[in-house]
């Protein structure tokens, strides 16, 4: 048996499981740590169940070592440091995962460090790169840029020669996307996104949107969006209904997209694993990038996790250690 946290009505409790056994693609990794995501949050209360086939217990990414293979892998060895996208299960000491979605440890990372990579990184990667076609030169504008998504976007977006203007809710997190990269920062709470958009834009607006607020924000996205621009949603935090005035998509030829991660298959999501190998791994080797933990807490302690999420005083990851 091992420690598990599921959730009993709403609440998170630690519990003893029997400790998974993976089937011929997968991989039973031993957790160091697993990162806490806004999803993680929105299935405690509910709102977001697992997809089919998934295990019941929260948690999106992990990194530790793997303990068995399920089959003849072969880029995979026991002992070997790896961090992983799972549809499930990360609040554990055991965790499935499917081979093809481990990634090696950076020499240069901790497993805590780690562990905060897999469902940022694939996340921004797969919807401003892949999706929404982010060139060099042009500008991203990120909402919640002091969220784990948004400070990921802000490093791998200046890494490939873009800009970045990112929507903040203190001036403390402002000052901190500015300091880690970002051209521009706005606090919400005490300017309009909008006008500002136009005045750092010079009127043009911007490229790409990566958004995960929703609700009244889409008409003002519209607002903010250049010729040509894309509207990446990867999230609905103030809800999922907006209201739309086709015009300015016409006119402006806009594109309005979006995706959710976790109920992709893993022949999706390999293809993304291949491309952060390629293109990001290397840059976290070198620390030219590295991902931004804000706090750890023990696996046991994960319901004051989420209490820390919901209150949204965090700049980067919130991290569980094993």
């Amino acid at each position: 048996m091992t420690l598990a946290i599921e959730i009993d009505n709403g609440v998170l409790k630690p519990v003893q499981r029997a400790i998974p056994v993976p089937s011929v693609n997968q991989v039973l990794i031993k957790v160091a740590a697993a990162g806490i995501n806004r999803p993680d949050v929105m299935q405690r209360k509910g709102l977001y169940p697992p997809p089919p086939g998934a295990s019941d217990i929260p948690g999106l990414e992990v990194a530790g070592t793997i303990q068995s293979l399920g089959g003849n892998i072969g880029h995979l060895n026991v002992g070997d440091r790896v961090c992983a996208l799972v549809a499930g299960g990360g609040y554990a000491e055991y965790c499935l995962a499917s081979a093809a979605l481990c990634l090696p440890v950076p020499e240069n990372l901790s497993f805590t460090q780690a562990a905060a990579l897999p469902e940022t990184f694939f996340t921004v990667w797969s919807n401003v790169f892949d999706r929404a076609h982010l060139q060099p030169g042009e500008t991203l504008l990120v909402h919640g840029g002091s969220s784990g998504i948004g400070t990921t976007a802000i490093q791998l977006v200046k890494a490939f020669n873009a800009k970045v203007i990112v929507t903040a809710g203190s001036e403390a997190k402002c000052e901190f996307c500015l300091q880690l990269g970002a051209d521009a920062a706005i606090n919400y709470k005490e300017q309009n996104f909008v006008d500002e958009i136009k005045r750092l834009t010079n009127g043009k607006g911007v490229d790409v949107i990566l958004d995960m607020i929703g609700g009244d924000y889409f008409p003002h996205n519209l607002k903010c969006m250049s010729d040509d621009a894309r509207l990446v949603q990867i999230a609905i935090q103030s809800g999922p209904k907006a209201e739309i005035n086709l015009l300015p998509v016409m006119l402006k030829r806009l594109t309005i997209t979006g995706s959710t991660l976790r109920a992709r298959d893993d022949a999706f999501k390999t293809g993304i694993t291949g491309k952060l190998l390629e293109k990001i791994w290397p840059l976290l080797e070198s620390g030219k990038i590295k991902p931004v933990i804000h706090s750890t807490f023990a696996l046991t302690d994960a319901a004051l996790a989420h209490q820390l999420m919901e209150s949204s005083q965090h700049i980067g990851k919130i991290i569980l250690t094993v």
